[in-house]
Formats: structure tokens, C-alpha cells, sequence
């Protein structure tokens, strides 16, 4: 067994599952199963207005009535998400669709298959967060870059030197006072639009 999967099955001991169908046989077979995995299970119905911040994974009931129920989650920490039907049509794949379902268990649920959905719904889970951070970062790079081309513009302009040498005092300041660049950019972005709307400076400093 490679490495990364071993993680993924020992990662399910433990696992906080939230279980949202209605309590019958086959919703017990479901959690029995997540309990012989390892999970810490319970189960509710009707699905509740927003998911506990404990949960990490959710099983849910997935119908095609209008009076279906997704529950808020967190944005912070959204759960692995495995969407149960019992049909296909549609509505119904529009609503996976909505969900943002990171796997799908098809009813008559039984425990054969189970495993599978759920490590593969949590390998998808883990992979879209690594993703999600990548472009975070990316953003956030993006935006520091973007003010300090904006602060050397307006150094420039300030004190009449180059491009080169605003860049550095930018970069010494950072330095002495051990901050990144970027926020030294934002402070001289700050103290310019503050002083640009008292008039101080002229509008040539401000472009």
C-alpha cells in the first residue's frame, strides 16, 4: 500500500461524520459501517441549518423536492462533502452540481463501497484545499507586487528619483524595520491618499 493512501485510511480513524438522512435501516447501515472504518458518527434529520464546526465530513440525502436542505457551512473549514441518491434525473445532478458533492453513494446503500466514496471524496477534499491555498497565495502575491510598482510610482514622483532607486528605498525600509516589502508599500500607499485629501500634496503626486 503506497504511502499517501495509508495516510488517507488512517486519517478516516477518528474522522467527525455527520450523517443527514432520515433514520431507517439503511441510514443505520451507513453509520455502522462509518463506526467499523473508525469514524466518530452521528446522524440527523431533518438536515440542520448549519453544519457543527466539529464536523469534517458529511453524508447527506441528496432529493430532487424543492424542499431540500443544504446547511450553511463554514467557510473557514468547509467538510468533505459525499451526496447519497436514491435517482437520477436532472434536477437531481443539477443539485450535486450546486452542492459541490465530493463523491456520490447511490441507495440502497450498503456497506460495500463505502471506503472507497469516502477516501476518495476526502482525497478530492484535501486536493482542492491545497489548490485553493496555491491561489490564495498567488492573489496575495499578485496584489504585493501591484502596490509596490503603485509605491515606487509615487516615491518617484515624491522624491524626483528613479524607478531603481525607489524600489531600494523601499526594500532598505523593509529591512531595517522587518516588514516585507508589501507593507512598507501600503504605508506609503496609505500616507499618500491621507495626505492627498488634505490637500497636501498636488495631483501630479497622486497618479
Amino acid at each position: 500500500m503506497k504511502p499517501g493512501v495509508r495516510r488517507l485510511i488512517e486519517d478516516l480513524r477518528g474522522a467527525r461524520v455527520l450523517v443527514i438522512h432520515p433514520r431507517d435501516a439503511e441510514s443505520e447501515a451507513l453509520i455502522d459501517q462509518l463506526k467499523r472504518i473508525g469514524c466518530n458518527v452521528r446522524g440527523v434529520w431533518p438536515p440542520p441549518a448549519t453544519i457543527p464546526h466539529d464536523i469534517d465530513t458529511v453524508f447527506q440525502l441528496v432529493e430532487s423536492s424543492d424542499d431540500t436542505v443544504f446547511p450553511t457551512i463554514s467557510e473557514d473549514h468547509p467538510p468533505t462533502l459525499v451526496a447519497i441518491v436514491d435517482y437520477e434525473n436532472p434536477t437531481i445532478l443539477k443539485r450535486l452540481l450546486d452542492s459541490n458533492a465530493h463523491a456520490v453513494v447511490n441507495k440502497p446503500i450498503r456497506s460495500f463501497g463505502i471506503l472507497s466514496s469516502l477516501v476518495l471524496a476526502r482525497s478530492l477534499r484535501g486536493y482542492t484545499r491545497r489548490l485553493e491555498a496555491k491561489v490564495q497565495k498567488l492573489e496575495e502575491t499578485l496584489k504585493a507586487r501591484r502596490d509596490v510598482d503603485k509605491a515606487v510610482k509615487i516615491l518617484v514622483g515624491l522624491k524626483k528619483v528613479s524607478e531603481f532607486e525607489a524600489y531600494e528605498l523601499i526594500r532598505q525600509q523593509a529591512t531595517q524595520r522587518r516588514l516585507t516589502m508589501a507593507d512598507i508599500a501600503v504605508s506609503i500607499i496609505s500616507a499618500q491618499e491621507t495626505l492627498g485629501g488634505l490637500g497636501v500634496l498636488d495631483a501630479s503626486t497622486q497618479r
